[in-house]
């Protein structure tokens, strides 16, 4: 493995930063929406669609069955662990490479469509990464970037004060992880600046929640608790939250606990996506 460790991005990414298990998470968690949006675009059968920052590569599949039965997908990421997982299970004829997006390894002019989804926003400058994959697709071809919030927000049904306080100590923990301050959120939140800016034409956006209720399915309850709970959440908030509101916060993520989030009847959970679509003249 290339275990080069310069960090690129706002996010500190290397080719050996591994974070497979929370992006094949999110995946099993996001399918129904992610499948739907998909669906959305229209692809036709002996298309070529790209994944761009494909992560695990769940979604390679879904595009390929879009494509079917003479298209052709493919998937690159600049994680060489994150590649390996999405050769494990995708189909002979997927390929999968990895690559640094603003210098792909791949021939311009060569697709019809590329889906990048949470990818631009680990990029210093999202407009040049736009138009790096630009020049790999055919005239008329598009780019639809998905874009979910930057963490889960957590709708606390049962106690707005809590859901206020832990939100916030979110956003403090990641301001200060990665020194990053509002102007550096720009590429999350300005999708469609971002295309129009790289030149793209039509560009159009729809914005759907993620909605999940109690009970919740397998998948629902390894994502939240996983990524939400135990990654995000955490000790790691314990600096920005009460000894009271950390006590609460607890209680809330431990499946042991009569409070536990995903077992209470009024538990409810809200994440917003956003598809922002783009065609090159």
């Amino acid at each position: 493995m290339n275990t080069t460790l310069v960090a690129t991005g706002l996010l500190g990414d290397t080719v050996a930063r591994d974070y497979s298990r929370k992006l094949s998470d999110f995946n099993s968690f996001a399918e129904p929406e992610l499948r739907r949006l998909i669906a959305s675009l229209q692809l036709r059968p002996g298309m070529h669609a790209l994944d761009a920052g494909c992560g695990t590569g769940e979604a390679l599949e879904w595009l390929l069955e879009e494509v079917d039965p003479d298209g052709q997908v493919c998937g690159i990421d600049l994680s060489e662990p994150h590649v390996t997982v999405a050769r494990s299970h995708s189909a002979a004829r997927i390929r999968v490479l990895q690559g640094d997006l603003l210098h792909p390894p791949l021939e311009p002019n060569s697709f019809d469509l590329i889906w990048c989804v949470n990818t631009l926003h680990h990029l210093h400058d999202p407009v040049q990464g736009v138009r790096s994959l630009a020049t790999l697709l055919h005239p008329g071809g598009r780019i639809a970037v998905g874009q979910s919030s930057l963490v889960p927000d957590m709708y606390f049904a049962w106690d707005a004060r809590l859901e206020q306080v832990t939100n916030e100590a979110v956003r403090r923990y990641y301001r200060e992880r990665y020194n990053l301050d509002e102007r550096s959120l720009t590429g999350v939140r300005a999708l469609v600046g971002v295309l129009r800016r790289s030149g793209l034409k039509h560009v159009h956006v729809q914005t759907i929640m993620i909605e999940r209720v109690s009970p919740v399915s397998a998948a629902d309850e390894t994502y939240l608790l996983e990524t939400l709970f135990r990654n995000t959440w955490g000790e790691r908030l314990r600096p920005y939250l009460s000894p009271d509101d950390y006590s609460q916060l607890l209680r809330l993520c431990d499946p042991r606990d009569p409070q536990f989030a995903l077992r209470r009847t009024d538990f409810h959970f809200l994440q917003s996506f956003t598809l922002c679509v783009g065609e090159i003249p």
